[in-house]
């Protein structure tokens, strides 16, 4: 539009920022920058196996959780292979699919949650090779409890494997993670420091799984892909406790205050356990496009789910007080020129 906007609550960033820990960390690996990054991840990977209470040999680093569901797809879906998920969820997972050949199946949301039990059946009918099930989900923001996706897992086809996108679980109840159990070889988890940790251009992300299924990752990934100054920069952010509760604090006011905005102008907020909250905007995707366009067109960047009936929603990051505040300020405008007079009644 050539001009910036005014708040950016559009892309599931941690608008909070990183802790002050990991970026003089950063800052420091900058002046080191012209070595390459430990192409083994390592002291990275034994902090992590040390937080988890698992091994280090339990666990991948790569470039974001895209990148590793790219190289997870590679490894294990062939050409003609049936991979299943749900309508509308997270849209980079299907492009790997697409890409190595596989053929993607879905299934809807039950009540704005994915649906273990259809996923499940969809599997078992069509052979698949993978499910992908994000727990909390992205776009909507709902989670099931740690009890509902162990039984999942407990009850996979066999030569099936989920893949369970947890990029959000820093920010979700307690009680919503099952407990990782590396013996698993038909389970994989994807973690992040993009969301909680407020590191997404860094691009640190990681897999935990059984030490066999992690030990393929070294077959196809790029042995030098990370970059030394997000790794030390996460290394940083994983030993600095204080500032993850303080974003967790930070977040969970955020919620509130996009709920109270939706409230206020008649839209309904459905509960997260994300950093962005899903407002329903009471109406169709159409309506909930043009809310968006006219959102947009004020400088407010927002996005929105793709596939009905989640599309009659829009989709709130969880920001700093004032880019909320240019939010709730330019809202009341955006549905009254969306047509908000006739959906209101």
């Amino acid at each position: 539009m050539g001009r910036p906007f005014i708040a950016r609550l559009g892309a599931n960033e941690n608008g909070f920022g990183p802790s002050p820990k990991a970026i003089a960390a950063m800052q420091r690996a900058a002046g080191e920058v012209w070595m390459y990054g430990d192409p083994e991840s390592h002291d990275l990977r034994l902090a992590l196996a040390t937080h988890h209470g698992i091994g280090p040999e339990n666990i991948m680093v790569g470039e974001g959780i895209d990148s590793l569901l790219g190289l997870l797809v590679r490894l294990y879906v062939g050409s003609g292979d049936a991979v299943v998920t749900s309508a509308g969820a997270y849209p980079t997972f299907n492009y790997h699919v697409a890409g190595f050949g596989g053929v993607l199946h879905t299934v809807p949301y039950k009540g704005d949650h994915e649906d273990p039990d259809a996923l499940l059946s969809k599997a078992a009918g069509t052979n698949a090779k993978m499910i992908y099930l994000a727990n909390p989900d992205n776009p909507m923001g709902t989670w099931h409890s740690a009890e509902v996706i162990q039984a999942m897992a407990n009850r996979l086809p066999p030569g099936c494997m989920l893949v369970l996108d947890e990029a959000y679980i820093e920010l979700a109840p307690d009680g919503t993670a099952p407990k990782i159990d590396t013996t698993a070889d038909n389970v994989i988890r994807m973690r992040t420091f993009s969301k909680a940790y407020g590191m997404a251009g860094a691009r640190v992300g990681y897999a935990i799984g059984a030490a066999e299924v992690i030990a393929n990752f070294n077959k196809v990934r790029n042995h030098f892909g990370m970059s030394r100054i997000g790794q030390e920069g996460a290394l940083a952010a994983l030993q600095d406790a204080d500032w993850l509760r303080f974003i967790q604090t930070e977040v969970a006011k955020a919620r509130l205050h996009i709920a109270d905005i939706a409230q206020a102008n008649g839209l309904t907020a459905l509960a997260s356990a994300t950093n962005f909250v899903a407002i329903d905007c009471g109406a169709d995707g159409d309506f909930a496009r043009r809310v968006l366009a006219e959102l947009v067109a004020r400088g407010i960047f927002v996005r929105m789910p793709f596939v009905a009936p989640q599309d009659r929603c829009i989709r709130i990051s969880c920001g700093p007080k004032a880019e909320l505040d240019a939010l709730a300020a330019t809202l009341p405008s955006a549905l009254t020129a969306a047509g908000a007079h006739e959906k209101l009644g």
